[in-house]
């Protein structure tokens, strides 16, 4: 019975998804057209090419806070957009232009260290955008000297 019951299923299910006409024939050339231009557009990435992707501060003072900017090119073929730019903690924050990079124009990152911790410091930035690999990362760091002895942290 749950045989009959599962043939007649599979059965009913058959007719009713079965094609009566050739859908290659309700395809319209110019829309295979824009289709395959749109598909080529989508394989075009940016790509963010940093003048350096690393920059130590050399030795700074514990509490003494240090930026530096970080430029970048887009050497890609679509317009670069940085989503999000996150640091490994919060002593150290980015910021950045919320606006697209054209092909072939410059941008610039920000990056902020509070000058915690002490001795060597490394940090980075992941930085995400769209970009074929969906994300970047630079780093920063600092040979932290500690506040000298009775001063005041």
């Amino acid at each position: 019975m749950k045989k009959g019951i599962l043939v007649l299923g599979v059965l009913t299910a058959m007719i009713f998804t079965s094609c009566k006409e050739d859908a290659t024939s309700k395809v319209k050339e110019e829309n295979v057209e824009v289709a395959a231009a749109r598909d080529e557009k989508a394989t075009e990435y940016p790509v963010m090419t940093f003048d350096e992707t690393e920059y130590d501060f050399g030795k700074i003072k514990k509490g003494n806070a240090v930026e530096h900017k970080f430029t970048f090119t887009n050497t890609g073929k679509a317009p670069l957009v940085i989503v999000d730019a996150k640091s490994s903690c919060g002593c150290t924050v980015p910021q950045y232009s919320k606006d697209p990079v054209a092909p072939g124009e410059k941008g610039e990152l920000l990056v902020k260290y509070n000058g915690s911790g002490t001795n060597a410091v490394t940090k980075t930035v992941t930085i995400k955008a769209n970009t074929a690999s969906g994300k970047e990362t630079i780093r920063i760091k600092a040979f932290v000297e500690a506040a000298a002895a009775g001063a005041a942290k």
